[in-house]
């Protein structure tokens, strides 16, 4: 069964919030995709994640590094953009070994374009956007 929760935010703080807000509910071993159009507001929502999970920043999305690490009290967290890549390209970067640790926490960009390597139980969240601020912002999960 899929669940599903809807959010609209009017700007980009309030897509910051609610990115701060999923924070709290984590705990590690979560993977987090993120799928929409470009300026939809992945990397935006991500900002606010990364700040609620008390990651300094500067927060910017790797598109071109693919990847990067950041640590918190309690978890590696790894941020992954999979624009430019293949699932094939993400498990030679230690995919299996990083998504079998139940201590990271993992946020995923463009995960719709590695699909077949995403875990059954990811929480998806799809943006859609909606005019110049705001964003449709909908959190899928399968129970």
């Amino acid at each position: 069964m899929i669940t599903q929760k809807e959010f609209t935010t009017e700007n980009s703080n309030q897509t910051q919030k609610l990115g701060q807000t999923l924070a709290d509910e984590l705990r590690g071993g979560e993977v987090i995709c993120l799928s929409g159009e470009l300026g939809a507001g992945k990397t935006t929502f991500t900002q606010g994640l990364l700040r609620g999970l008390g990651v300094e920043g500067p927060y910017t999305s790797p598109t071109f590094v693919i990847m990067k690490h950041y640590k918190n009290q309690n978890n590696n967290i790894y941020h992954l953009d999979a624009y430019r890549v293949s699932g094939n390209d993400i498990i030679d970067l230690g995919w299996k070994e990083i998504a079998g640790d139940k201590s990271n926490v993992i946020i995923v960009e463009w995960a719709d374009r590695i699909a077949g390597i995403i875990p059954k139980d990811a929480l998806w969240i799809e943006f859609e956007w909606k005019d110049e601020n705001r964003r449709k912002i909908v959190f899928k999960s399968k129970i």
